[in-house]
């Protein structure tokens, strides 16, 4: 199937009213740990509904780490002056949190390794877990969700197959239809186009751009430019942990912040609202 050929087939919530912007992350003064690393050390972020948003930084820059903090994996050490809000909240309930915020990130594609069928993998959205366990009773109307989102992203032929039989274009789209059971709010991609050949890519992006445009924010995280679909308004350079530019794409998406974020000289090549990166020109 055609890459254009997915917008056709989405139908999903129209975007709501915003009067103004609504944060859904602030984060004020964190200091975090990934591990015994101390990864972020007084951060100071905040992103908005609405706001179709890239965080853009070399491999170790932090990027997981984020999306750790925002989906409560890790959390920030408790100091004064110190604050983690998400949607205006210091205190999250995991089970609403997961209702207004999907993920979609190469780690949960590897925590579906096996005979798991691909139908449960997306329903299994509705419970926060991997795969569907004895105790859990999905409704019908939960069902009949998984069975349009899978429809609406050509996945439908795929549903009693196993994912680790599956692509990993095709594991892509149902972690992203498992990602949209609830209608989320906020769309979270964790290098979402890591290991898609060409296609793959396109279709994905694709689907990405319809989401952008039917109402749903968009939260890309990569190391990727020409992941970043043309929808992304707003740029957040990340290095060693520390937020070295905030401002508008189409400023900071250019060779010169490129170059001192990748710290090689860089050339930027724009095509119908892509990017592609290309190694500096030699001077002559």
């Amino acid at each position: 199937m055609a890459a254009q050929a997915f917008r056709h087939r989405l139908a999903f919530s129209p975007p709501p009213a915003l009067t103004s912007p609504r944060p859904y992350l602030e984060l004020q003064a964190v200091d975090a740990y990934l591990g015994p690393r101390l990864v972020f050390e007084k951060l100071d972020l905040r992103l908005h509904l609405g706001e179709h948003t890239v965080v853009l930084g070399p491999n170790g820059a932090g990027k997981s780490a984020l999306v750790k903090l925002l989906g409560r994996e890790i959390y920030p050490l408790v100091k004064p002056g110190s604050a983690l809000r998400i949607f205006a909240s210091e205190t999250v309930n995991l089970w609403d949190l997961r209702g207004r915020i999907g993920l979609v990130s190469t780690d949960l594609q590897i925590g579906y390794a096996g005979r798991v069928r691909t139908f449960d993998v997306v329903l299994s959205g509705f419970f926060g877990s991997v795969g569907i366990g004895r105790s859990q009773q999905p409704t019908g109307a939960q069902s009949e969700r998984v069975r349009a989102l899978m429809d609406q992203l050509a996945l439908g032929d795929l549903a009693q197959r196993p994912f680790a039989e599956l692509s990993d274009g095709q594991k892509r789209r149902v972690l992203l239809a498992r990602a949209l059971v609830h209608d989320p709010e906020v769309l979270v991609l964790d290098e979402p186009t890591n290991g898609l050949d060409l296609r793959s890519r396109h279709q994905l992006l694709d689907i990405l751009r319809a989401l952008a445009h039917a109402g749903t924010t968009l939260l890309l995280v990569t190391h990727q430019i020409e992941a970043i679909i043309p929808e992304i308004s707003r740029a957040v350079l990340l290095r060693q942990g520390a937020v070295v530019g905030d401002g508008p794409a189409a400023e900071l998406l250019q060779a010169g912040p490129l170059s001192a974020l990748f710290e090689t000289p860089l050339q930027v090549v724009t095509a119908g609202g892509y990017r592609q990166v290309l190694p500096a020109a030699p001077s002559r």
